[in-house]
């Protein structure tokens, strides 16, 4: 089962990952989202790649990394990492409320839509 991290605990996730897992939030909502609102990386890589797009671009993506998965409210996100799951990665989750609840919880300068 995926876990749900909401983003004001997504920092404590990735601190809790193995040694020399690189934390990677991917960001699966459409470019136009993705320019409308998006995320500074602190601490993690922010990887954008479109739901659509995410089984062709799974070679770019490493099993053993720490993936938290991001869209808007977190349906899509949810799906997603629940794919990368089926798919052997081992520690993925999904970015409870999304970029909506980012810009609540984390950073109020993320326009919400």
């Amino acid at each position: 089962m995926v876990e749900q991290i909401p983003p004001n605990a997504l920092a404590a996730w990735f601190a809790a990952a193995p040694a020399g897992s690189a934390p990677v939030v991917l960001d699966v909502r459409e470019p136009w989202e993705v320019a409308r609102a998006s995320v500074a990386p602190d601490g993690f890589t922010l990887r954008t790649l479109p739901m659509a797009g995410v089984p062709t671009g799974l070679a770019t993506l490493a099993p053993d990394q720490s993936i938290a998965c991001l869209c808007h409210h977190g349906a899509r996100s949810q799906q997603v990492a629940m794919f990368l799951e089926r798919q052997g990665f081992t520690r993925v989750a999904n970015i409870a409320g999304g970029i909506d609840a980012w810009s609540l919880q984390c950073d109020p300068t993320v326009p919400r839509y």
